[in-house]
């Protein structure tokens, strides 16, 4: 018999020709009762070794495939009813039903846009390589074998005790390194907290429009997720549920809109906190980069009843390839916080979390959050002045901190955005990030869109506007 079996870029020939042979005798292209070629015959035939085919051959006598008979030869005694080919798609076990609501992650964006105006995607192209080399590289030269081994949950002492620092004088966060547990993002951290204060069917509380994976998070998780308006001063507290025992807010930089909680409402939310016996998630995420006026206290700094878990990320300052940000959390929640990242993923790359350390211990993240707020604020105000040729529309909302930029419409945006993702330029409708009402505009982002292809990307998209596109 003439058995094809195909060895081209493979490495493992063994594997190779029991599974071929095993994928053939299950679809019936081998029947049983026949007999297959002499071990020499077809390690000849394959040009490789006859112990290579006696161990496949073994392997799948061993598994019932196969029967040797002495001075006849190896013949098939499977057949393929014995042995069913895999489930069809949609068939076997099924995932918990929250799950349905999840949609699969972003698919990566290779080649990158011609216009990348995607929000909360930093500047790549400035990331300090040459110097993260040099601390990556140092880490590892000097033999630090503890960096090789399991790490702490809590995070690398080093790194917690900078991040510590960097809060309290960028933020006025006042917390100790005891307080600090390094994670993998805002998502990561959302996850933690739910875990050790929430039950499913508990009750949490999103902006609305907002940020969308911390909802997908609490979701998965079996919570119910209620949203809530926000209004030119921030969440509209009396508008949360009764029963709700988590909150997630943006209050310095609204996600998406880029509107600042107001003082009063950060005090009143604090106050129902308390009263409610809840938790606050405060993601401050990117308010590195504020370009005009003082920025308002964070509702950590707010907070002398312990209601407040305050996030951080280092995506948006340096790259998110690192997956390194940071929880500050009240001493009450830090063991179970510790022991919730032990038993998800342990802890964080120890290598990445020293050299980070490192980096900010030397002065070289404060240098760069200089350099990159001036190269973006430069941006924000080439887009917001840019914006002006679209007053026809849209309408830009105020904001004086972050990577992004968002402006409403009388109208559906999303025939746009399409055209406007055909054409090159990559941006989102407004009403993505709603989860009741959806409202509607567009949200630029300008970390990811050089400096001088700002304008000739948002001249592309008023062209398409103008053919009818919006």
């Amino acid at each position: 018999m003439e058995i094809h079996i195909d060895l081209t870029g493979t490495r493992g020939h063994r594997d190779a020709i029991y599974r071929q042979l095993r994928a053939a005798i299950l679809a019936g292209r081998i029947r049983p009762g026949e007999a297959l070629p002499p071990t020499r015959e077809l390690a000849q035939r394959l040009a490789v070794s006859r112990t290579t085919v006696s161990a496949a051959y073994d392997r799948l006598t061993a598994e019932g495939f196969l029967a040797g008979r002495v001075g006849a030869g190896t013949f098939v005694t499977a057949s393929p009813a014995e042995h069913p080919s895999p489930a069809p798609d949609g068939a076997g076990v099924r995932p918990l039903p929250e799950w349905d609501a999840v949609p699969p992650p972003p698919a990566p964006f290779a080649p990158a846009p011609e216009f990348d105006f995607r929000p909360g995607v930093p500047d790549l192209s400035r990331f300090p390589f040459d110097t993260w080399r040099r601390l990556v590289t140092q880490r590892l030269r000097v033999g630090q074998a503890d960096l090789m081994t399991y790490g702490d949950p809590q995070g690398h002492a080093a790194l917690r005790a900078e991040i510590a620092r960097h809060a309290g004088i960028s933020r006025d966060v006042r917390a100790s390194a005891a307080q600090v547990v390094v994670t993998a993002g805002a998502q990561q951290t959302t996850d933690l907290v739910a875990r050790v204060l929430l039950r499913a069917g508990d009750l949490a509380a999103v902006e609305d429009p907002g940020y969308p994976p911390p909802r997908l998070v609490l979701g998965a998780r079996g919570v119910r997720v209620a949203p809530v308006p926000v209004d030119e001063s921030g969440i509209v507290v009396d508008a949360i549920p009764a029963g709700t025992r988590l909150v997630y807010v943006t209050p310095s930089h609204q996600y998406p809109l880029g509107l600042p909680m107001s003082l009063d409402r950060r005090l009143e939310l604090l106050d129902w906190a308390e009263r409610n016996d809840a938790v606050l998630v405060e993601d401050d995420y990117d308010t590195e980069f504020r370009y005009t006026g003082r920025p308002l206290e964070p509702l950590h700094s707010l907070d002398s009843r312990g209601r407040v878990v305050y996030v951080g990320s280092f995506s948006k300052v340096l790259s998110p390839a690192l997956r390194l940000g940071f929880l500050i959390a009240p001493p009450s929640l830090v063991p179970a916080l510790v022991k919730a990242r032990y038993l998800t993923d342990w802890h964080a790359p120890n290598v990445e979390q020293a050299a980070l350390a490192a980096f900010m211990a030397e002065g070289g993240f404060a240098r760069h959050v200089r350099r990159m707020r001036k190269v973006y604020r430069a941006r924000h105000e080439i887009l917001s002045r840019s914006l002006a040729s679209f007053g026809d529309f849209l309408t830009p909302l105020p904001s004086s901190a972050g990577l992004h930029l968002s402006a409403v419409a009388a109208t559906d945006c999303g025939g746009l955005v399409r055209a406007a993702r055909r054409h090159g330029v990559r941006l989102y409708s407004l009403a993505d990030f709603g989860v009741g009402e959806r409202r509607h505009g567009l949200v630029f982002g300008y970390g990811a869109v050089a400096t001088e292809r700002i304008e000739p990307g948002l001249a592309r998209l008023r062209a398409l506007a103008d053919e009818g596109a919006a």
